[in-house]
C-alpha cells in the first residue's frame, strides 16, 4: 500500500517537473490564467455598469405598476404587493399624454428637420467655401456653444415678441431654420468636419460637369453625409424633444398646444382632477397633498411616460446611430 502511494507521488512530481521544464507549456498556462483573469474583471465591470445604467429604469417601471394603496407600505420596496395600472392612467391624465405626446412629436420632427438644413448648409459652406471672415465667422458659431442659452434669452424673446411670435411653436421653427437652434453649434461643427473630410474630387468632376454650388451640396456631398446626418438628426429631435427652456420662454406650450416637458413640470398641479377622473381619489384620500411620496411618484412615472417613446425609437434606430457616431468620429 505504501510503495503505491510513494510511486504515484514520485509519477506526480515528476509530471510536475517535466510541465516546468516546458516553457512552451507553461507559456499556454500563464495565458490562459491571464485571459480568465481579463474576462472575469470584464464581465464584472460590464454587469456593474448595466446595473447602474437600468437600475433607475428597471425601479420607474416597477414603481409604476405599483397599486396606488401601496405608496407608503413600508414592506413593499422592489416587487410591487399589489399590481396595477393605476399610476399609468392618472399619469397619463396628468400630462394630457395623448395629446401632448403628438404635439410635442410635432414639434421635435419639423425642429429636427429645420435644423438638420440650416446647420448642414453652414457646415458646408465653412468646409468648402472659402471666403473674407470665415475663421471669424465660425469661432462665433463656436461662441454659441460656450456661451449658456441664458445670456441670450432676453434679447430673443424680445425679437420674437416684435414678431408676434410669443405663444407659438412658430419661435422654435424659426430659430432651428435659422441655424440657431438648440445646440446648433454643435451641428454645425459636425458637418464642417465631416465635410472637410470628403474628398474634394467628387467636387472637381461635379463642377466639370458645370453643376453649382447649391446643386455639388444637394447631389455629391449631401447623399455622402449620411452619418452626419442620422447623428445630428438623433441629437436634434433627442434634445427638442428635451426641452423646456426654450419652450417655456417663448411660451409655447399653451392649452390649445400642450407639450410633454411643460405638463412634466406642472404635474403636481394637475394631479388632484387626474385622481378624481380615474377614481383615485377614494385609494389616495383626500389630503393628497400632504403625501409627497404620491405626488413624486406620480412624476416619475410621468417622466417614464415622456421617456418612453425614446426608448422605443431607439431600439429601431440603435444600429444606424452607433454607426453614424463611429463615421463622424464623436466621442465622449
Amino acid at each position: 500500500m505504501k510503495t503505491n502511494i510513494i510511486e504515484q507521488l514520485k509519477k506526480s512530481y515528476h509530471g510536475v517537473m517535466k510541465d516546468l521544464k516546458d516553457p512552451a507549456k507553461n507559456f499556454r498556462r500563464k495565458r490562459k490564467f491571464q485571459s480568465f483573469l481579463m474576462t472575469f474583471f470584464r464581465t464584472v465591470l460590464l454587469v456593474g455598469l448595466c446595473f447602474v445604467i437600468l437600475f433607475p429604469t428597471i425601479q420607474q417601471i416597477l414603481m409604476a405598476l405599483r397599486a396606488p394603496e401601496d405608496t407608503n407600505n413600508p414592506a413593499v420596496i422592489w416587487i410591487p404587493e399589489n399590481w396595477s395600472v393605476m399610476n399609468i392612467k392618472i399619469a397619463a391624465i396628468v400630462l394630457d399624454y395623448r395629446h401632448a405626446l403628438v404635439n410635442t412629436f410635432k414639434l421635435s420632427a419639423i425642429a429636427m428637420v429645420l435644423s438638420m438644413a440650416s446647420t448642414a448648409l453652414a457646415g458646408y459652406a465653412f468646409a468648402r467655401l472659402s471666403f473674407k471672415g470665415s475663421g471669424i465667422l465660425f469661432g462665433l458659431v463656436l461662441l454659441t456653444i460656450i456661451i449658456p442659452p441664458q445670456a441670450l434669452s432676453l434679447s430673443q424673446y424680445l425679437y420674437f415678441r416684435n414678431l408676434g411670435l410669443i405663444g407659438k411653436e412658430g419661435s422654435i421653427y424659426l430659430m432651428s431654420g435659422l441655424g440657431m437652434g438648440i445646440r446648433s453649434g454643435i451641428f454645425i461643427y459636425i458637418f464642417r468636419s465631416f465635410f472637410r473630410g470628403l474628398p474634394k474630387e467628387l467636387e472637381e468632376s461635379a463642377q466639370i460637369d458645370g453643376a453649382g454650388v447649391f446643386r455639388i451640396f444637394w447631389n455629391v456631398m449631401l447623399p455622402n453625409a449620411r452619418g452626419a446626418l442620422v447623428t445630428v438628426g438623433l441629437f436634434a429631435f433627442v434634445w427638442q424633444w428635451n426641452d423646456a427652456y426654450y419652450v417655456k420662454i417663448f411660451e409655447v406650450s399653451t392649452e390649445r398646444f400642450p407639450l410633454l416637458t411643460m405638463q412634466l413640470i406642472n404635474a403636481a398641479e394637475n394631479v388632484y382632477a387626474a385622481l378624481f377622473y380615474t377614481g383615485g381619489l377614494s385609494l389616495i384620500g383626500q389630503d393628497v397633498w400632504e403625501n409627497p411620496v404620491f405626488l413624486a411618484l406620480i412624476s416619475n412615472v410621468s417622466a417614464l411616460l415622456m421617456m418612453l417613446p425614446l426608448l422605443i425609437m431607439y431600439l429601431f434606430v440603435q444600429k444606424q446611430f452607433v454607426e453614424s457616431i463611429e463615421r463622424t468620429g464623436i466621442v465622449g
